[in-house]
Order: C-alpha cells, then sequence, then structure tokens
C-alpha cells in the first residue's frame, strides 16, 4: 500500500507542477513587450515532459483489466 500512496503523492505533485507551469507561461506571455520565447520554450518542453509522466503514473495507479 506504501507503493501506491508514494505513487499518488507524487502524481499529484507533477498535476500540480503542471498547472504551476501553466501559469508561469500565461504570465510571460501576458507581458508582450519583452517576451522571452526560448523561456517560454522551455516551459512549455518542461510541461510535455510533466504529461508524460503523469500518464505513466496515471497507468502505473490503474488496475489492469482483462478484456
Amino acid at each position: 500500500m506504501d507503493d501506491i500512496e508514494q505513487l499518488s503523492r507524487k502524481l499529484e505533485e507533477l498535476r500540480l507542477e503542471h498547472r504551476d507551469l501553466d501559469e508561469v507561461i500565461d504570465r510571460l506571455i501576458e507581458r508582450r513587450d519583452s517576451v522571452d520565447l526560448l523561456q517560454v520554450q522551455r516551459l512549455k518542453k518542461r510541461k510535455l515532459v510533466l504529461k508524460d509522466q503523469i500518464h505513466k503514473l496515471e497507468s502505473a495507479l490503474l488496475p489492469d483489466i482483462i478484456a
């Protein structure tokens, strides 16, 4: 049961970071006069990595269903 709890905790941390990155990216884009496109691109790439990790953890937490 500890493994499931740890995975759930990690999943929640990743989701939180993903949401935070959304907010940071939005704020950076709103500042149109001084947008650092490279920084935005890096943050978006990090968001994609997080999304992949989230999907892997969600799959690991779902029980196998025998069809």
